[in-house]
């Protein structure tokens, strides 16, 4: 099954069998590491905390588009409380769906960690672009030219756009650009060295820092809240803008 625009546009070729046999290796070892070590204990923690929240399962399970455009499902501890717009309408701001606990678990991104079950599987890889919903996918092909080369390669739990500060909610077309320019740039030079450098980089910005440069568009952020590296920085190339106007 498919959604949105067909992941076979553009002339650029996926990953090499060598870079795809050494990403599957290295996925096994690391979610198999973080799920026997880290999700076999904090996973029944956070579940308990949930259910004591709000009423509603724990986990919420979501269609998102992965590689070829196919659907699968996508694991994430639930933030919301149960809503039937979940599927059409994303977090946007300060949304009343979401539960007192559940604005921690997405402050801290703790309600992406049951996705280390996705890399495990196949679905998902730690480093890829970002899985949309099919709905987003829709909407985002209006505004970018040639959107579905981004699912030549698995979708991951982080990504090269979130790792040069793009991540959160999509807040314009300028924003949503430079994340598809870099989705553009790793599927076409992506390596093992670069999936390394992507993890580390995301636990950095993991990390709460003490003070932010305000960088220009951007709203003040609260002392606790995951860094997000300045807007020079995460910059793509001008031409990438002008080429899809």
């Amino acid at each position: 099954m498919r959604a949105g625009r067909g992941a076979t546009d553009g002339a650029v070729p996926p990953f090499s069998i060598g870079m795809i046999i050494a990403k599957r290796a290295f996925d096994l070892f690391v979610s198999t590491l973080v799920i026997l070590g880290v999700l076999s204990w904090l996973l029944p923690v956070l579940a308990w905390l949930i259910k004591r929240d709000s009423p509603g399962p724990v986990f919420f399970v979501q269609k998102r588009v992965g590689k070829e455009g196919k659907l699968f499902i996508c694991f994430k501890l639930r933030s919301m409380v149960v809503n039937s717009n979940a599927d059409q309408h994303p977090v946007a701001g300060d949304d009343g769906r979401i539960t007192p606990l559940g604005s921690w678990l997405r402050l801290c991104h703790l309600d992406e960690l049951p996705q280390f079950f996705n890399v495990f599987l196949g679905s998902m890889s730690l480093v890829g672009p970002r899985p949309y919903m099919p709905a987003d996918c829709r909407r985002f092909a209006q505004l970018v030219p040639n959107a579905g080369h981004r699912e030549k390669v698995k979708p991951g739990i982080t990504g090269l756009a979130q790792a040069r500060g793009l991540h959160g909610n999509v807040c314009d077309r300028n924003t949503l650009l430079q994340r598809y320019y870099w989705d553009d740039y790793y599927v076409q030079k992506g390596n093992l060295l670069m999936d390394i450098g992507i993890l580390w980089t995301t636990l950095l910005n993991l990390l709460p820092r003490r003070r932010y440069d305000s960088a220009p568009g951007s709203s003040s952020v609260p002392s606790d809240h995951i860094s997000v590296l300045h807007l020079e920085k995460r910059k793509a190339p001008i031409r990438y803008f002008r080429d899809r106007k």
